[in-house]
């Protein structure tokens, strides 16, 4: 992407597997000519550089120099990269050569050159990695860990503690390959998704035949072909066929969902049942799939906050500790008179243990897990600002229609006004209203329809402007109009008249079946809430979070809608510009609010909300490129699972830190007191590491309760 004449360029870095690598990577790169900025992220292992045009080619030299292979990174979005460990097995002789000169030392047999060999061959075969990393970070004039420990390893075979020399460094290495492989189940999670879609498509041909095609090359608006049992290989339109369909890597959905002609369907989905064929409508590469593994991975490389608080930390933490460490080897030789030897062991000592690495690492990895979690959960999460701050919401702000209701109207009261056959009455309203295209004479016409009910041939059929429908059922004139024709034909009498203010009073639209001389039967039509709205409700409140609904329907529907699923307050006859002044008047209270919508009405309100929930967001490319989080289905009760997993990433965050810091403080005193061992610095760094990649690692495992 150019832009005031710069280029910004994705490599990927197989060897950055931690902080150390960063630290080396932005030293090198930082004084050359031509880079302006570096974004690095450890768990995709890749560098955004904003450079010169012409300074690329040095900057992949400079990181070459240093051992790793940068190269830039496919359009189509990262791969999954294999941790940089050598062979097991060599790492297996390192063990057992340690064990042994262990053993020897321990039995203290007196033969110190057997311990030599042992401790060389587990150095040799386990620490070259270490050292040639090393080596190059200390010519980089950066003490990073594997220069630290090269250096910690090379001091005590100098003072004859051979045994002590090989066991570091192969629980080094043992910790490191522990480390990059945990780090790698963070970074896997969302490729798994892709592993989902087919890299073949059925495709009909011109002459009605059909072939296998790389899914890659398929172009949009051709026919697919999927079997019973076949996953689906790209995002389309069902135009032949009836499925159920298992949308759970893209929506969370536990159940299939029903699909039939003109219903949409999405790559890696899975086709249950009876055979589809599908229109094509997006490319392989903008399939709503692969549209989310990107947001998240780009998600992933933006800074939380409290990785901005790590990394801020960090700077000022590290060279705080390499000035302590330079007092340790100064101060007790020169002041009190104590040996170099010592001196210089036990500042190497401090340093293996104060190294920055693990506090570092732990907020990314469980950043990522979280994101992983969520998108797996059918919950896209747009970076990790969102995800920490979903823990501080305290008032939900929702639209109605479409997200707290179906969005479609349904019929939910019938009534015979005359002593009649009503299934007789049912059939003419039905018959007329079959022939409308108005949402409220489609709810009568589907309720009869669902109920079995057969239709009558209808003449001389007419629209009624702001009224309603007439049409003839046999000899008879009929119409189907609303609370207004009935008051224009002076057919309302009192009762009928109180019967309907109490309707409408509880959201309801109300039509009513006349013939040329008396109301026959009365319809009333609303809304219907969703089956999850109650209970997402509930459980929003149970969590502390005070809801609002905010709709342009009128008060009493707000009033009644809100009673029936709980919400807290209700606001009515909002246009775009009042939700926007609701959720600034939430926020002069100060407090976090969130904001629920689905529609184009809601986007004001959504952008000034701190976080924008977008409803029902799969298949919709403005709601998922526009919204902070974007729920794939209409499930409201992701709204609550997504605020338990932003508290428990807090937790998690809040644990990690405390666990890395308090594991550095009580080690750091015991190397201060001259009580600290090498073994003891390696637990400290690259234990304190694992501690927190596999306690970060936890958010990846759904928690019960969230199985919906």
């Amino acid at each position: 992407m150019k832009g005031n004449h710069s280029v910004r360029s994705t490599l990927r870095i197989a060897q950055m597997d931690c902080p150390t690598e960063e630290s080396l990577i932005r030293g090198k790169l930082s004084g050359l000519v031509g880079i302006h900025s570096l974004e690095f992220n450890l768990v995709q292992r890749t560098l955004v550089v904003l450079h010169a045009p012409d300074a690329l080619s040095a900057a992949v030299e400079a990181i070459r120099s240093l051992g790793m292979d940068a190269e830039l990174a496919e359009s189509d979005g990262p791969k999954p990269t294999a941790p940089s460990s050598g062979p097991g097995w060599l790492l297996a002789v390192s063990g057992v050569a340690a064990a042994t000169a262990e053993a020897v030392h321990w039995f203290d047999s007196g033969n110190h050159l057997f311990e030599a060999v042992l401790a060389i061959v587990a150095i040799l075969a386990g620490g070259l990695p270490t050292y040639k990393k090393g080596w190059i970070a200390l010519k980089n004039r950066n003490l990073n860990m594997n220069a630290l420990m090269s250096l910690a390893v090379t001091g005590a075979m100098a003072i004859g503690q051979w045994p002590e020399a090989a066991m570091v460094i192969f629980l080094f290495a043992l910790a490191e390959l522990i480390e990059a492989r945990s780090v790698d189940r963070a970074r896997n999670a969302i490729h798994g998704l892709m592993a989902l879609t087919p890299e073949t498509a059925t495709i009909r041909q011109t002459d009605g035949t059909w072939r296998d095609v790389p899914a890659a090359s398929v172009p949009v608006d051709d026919i697919i072909r999927i079997k019973p049992g076949e996953r689906i290989a790209l995002d389309g339109i069902v135009v032949a066929g009836r499925s159920a369909v298992d949308q759970a890597p893209i929506t969370g959905e536990s159940m299939p969902v029903e699909k039939a002609e003109g219903d949409p369907v999405f790559a890696g989905t899975i086709n249950a049942s009876g055979a589809l064929e599908i229109r094509v409508t997006a490319a392989a590469s903008q399939s709503t799939l692969a549209r989310i593994i990107r947001i998240v991975e780009e998600a992933q490389g933006a800074k939380a906050p409290t990785q901005r608080f790590v990394d801020q930390f960090a700077r000022i933490y590290t060279p705080a500790v390499f000035a302590i460490a330079l007092a340790f080897i100064v101060v007790p030789p020169l002041a009190f008179g104590g040996a170099w030897p010592e001196a210089i062991y036990r500042a190497l000592v401090l340093l293996v243990i104060a190294c920055p690495c693990a506090l570092v690492i732990s907020t990314p990895v469980s950043i990522v897990s979280g994101l992983a979690s969520a998108a797996r959960s059918g919950i896209l999460i747009k970076g990790g600002v969102h995800l920490e701050n979903g823990c501080k919401l305290s008032v939900l702000a929702l639209d109605k229609t479409g997200t707290i209701t179906q969005g479609k109207p349904a019929q939910t009261d019938f009534e015979a006004l005359i002593d009649t056959d009503a299934t007789e009455l049912r059939r003419r309203a039905a018959s007329l209203a079959h022939r409308s295209d108005h949402p409220v004479s489609q709810a009568v016409a589907r309720a009869a329809e669902a109920q079995g009910v057969e239709l009558f041939d209808v003449d001389d059929f007419a629209a009624l402007p702001g009224r309603g429908i007439s049409g003839r059922v046999g000899d008879t004139a009929y119409q189907l109009g609303n609370h207004r024709l009935v008051e224009d034909l002076g057919l309302c009498s009192p009762a009928l008249e109180t019967r309907l203010n109490t309707l409408e009073q509880q959201g309801k639209t109300v039509v009513l079946l006349l013939d040329t001389r008396r109301v026959l039967a009365l319809f009333a039509v609303a809304d219907t809430v969703k089956d999850s709205s109650r209970q997402a409700i509930g459980e929003l409140h149970a969590l502390g979070i005070r809801t609002v609904m905010l709709t342009g329907d009128n008060s009493h529907t707000a009033e009644s809608i809100a009673r029936q699923v709980g919400i807290d307050e209700s606001r009515g006859n909002l246009l775009p510009a009042d939700k926007l002044a609701a959720i600034e008047s939430l926020h002069s209270n100060g407090q976090l609010v969130g904001m629920v919508g689905d529609g184009i009405n809601d986007a004001p309100a959504l952008a000034r909300a701190d976080i924008g929930f977008a409803m029902g967001a799969a298949g919709t490319d403005t709601a998922i490129e526009t919204a902070d989080v974007a729920l794939m289905d209409d499930d409201l009760r992701k709204l609550p699972a997504f605020i338990r997993l932003s508290r428990r990433t807090a937790s998690v965050l809040t644990q990690n830190i405390v666990l890395a810091l308090g594991i550095k403080a009580i080690f750091i005193g015991l190397a201060v007191a001259g009580q600290a061992t090498m073994w003891m610095a390696v637990f400290a760094d690259m234990g304190a590491s694992l501690i927190v990649v596999f306690n970060g690692l936890r958010l990846l495992d759904r928690p019960r309760g969230d199985e919906k």
